[in-house]
């Protein structure tokens, strides 16, 4: 079981995001989109600082510094994200996020001269089409929006490769402390310089917005830092990617959404994705009988 602690944690985590597509609707008919950034990274780490006081007091340097970059990583992917669904179409915006899936282990390649895992990478691109398949609404215009999404994939694919990398030598919870500190202030910064701060005090709006701040923020992103020390960070995208899969699977369940031919072969698509990446097809390798003469 502790072998497959980090897939486990991994797949919760990207449960509690496919929810958060809920959450997130309702939260934007009564606040600004840079209104729930802040308020969801606030919340996180209040209530991480709270539970974990005690180990803040061993925060090294290197912690400080490494946590502020996964912070600030954070904060431009969401950002981005956030303005670019402003130009483009929702499908479109979770489809580029999810590209970030492929960039990952380029960037093991390209920065560190990582030699790239050809059944990690196939999954990887699996995952891309199946996401695709299952949220795209095809489409030939590219505008701001696609452009800026792009620019967010890129954010999530540094936060997840960086993620990995740091918590090799980290303590996962003060890390996790230390950048959503560092991505509530940046948010409040933001929110302050935007001169949006008449804050909506009702209760539909609030209890969305806790729901971002303790589901899909505190605990999301405690499992995710804490799942990585244990499994590769391309394995860990394309576990994240199914983010799109339970975010359609929750759509059905609480909007009511009716399930096409398209959503199940994107789906599967997903799942066999995993499923390379996993086992890189061991379970086809068929062990060699040495017969004896």
């Amino acid at each position: 079981m502790g072998k497959y602690i980090g897939e486990i944690l991994l797949v919760f985590t990207a449960i509690i995001w496919g929810s958060g597509f809920v959450a997130s609707a309702v939260a934007l008919e009564h606040y600004t989109p840079y209104q729930i950034l802040a308020g969801r990274f606030l919340i996180g780490a209040v209530i991480l600082s709270l539970l974990f006081f005690k180990k803040l007091y061993n925060l090294k340097k290197s912690t400080l510094l490494k946590g502020a970059i996964l912070g600030i990583f954070l904060y431009i992917a969401f950002a981005l994200q956030t303005v670019g669904l402003q130009f483009t179409t929702p499908s479109k915006n979770a489809f580029l996020t999810a590209v970030n899936v492929v960039i990952v282990p380029f960037i093991g390649f390209l920065i560190y001269k990582r030699k790239i895992d050809m059944y990690e990478l196939t999954g990887a691109i699996l995952a891309i089409v199946g996401i695709a398949v299952l949220s795209l609404k095809f489409s030939t215009d590219v505008n701001v929006g696609d452009l800026l999404t792009l620019g967010c994939a890129v954010g999530f694919a540094f936060h997840i490769f960086y993620t990995a990398k740091f918590v090799k030598t980290e303590e996962p919870v003060v890390l996790t402390i230390v950048q959503m500190v560092t991505a509530a202030a940046i948010g409040c910064i933001v929110v302050l310089f935007r001169a949006e701060t008449s804050f909506s005090m009702e209760t539909e709006g609030m209890m969305n917005l806790l729901y971002l701040g303790i589901f899909s923020t505190t605990i999301a992103f405690l499992m995710q830092t804490v799942a990585q020390k244990y499994i590769t960070e391309t394995k860990a995208a394309i576990i994240l990617a199914t983010e799109s899969f339970w975010g359609m699977v929750f759509s059905i369940i609480i909007l009511s959404e009716v399930m096409t031919g398209r959503m199940i072969i994107g789906a599967l698509l997903i799942l066999l994705a995993i499923l390379i990446s996993e086992t890189k097809m061991g379970f086809m390798k068929k062990d060699k009988i040495k017969i004896v003469t």
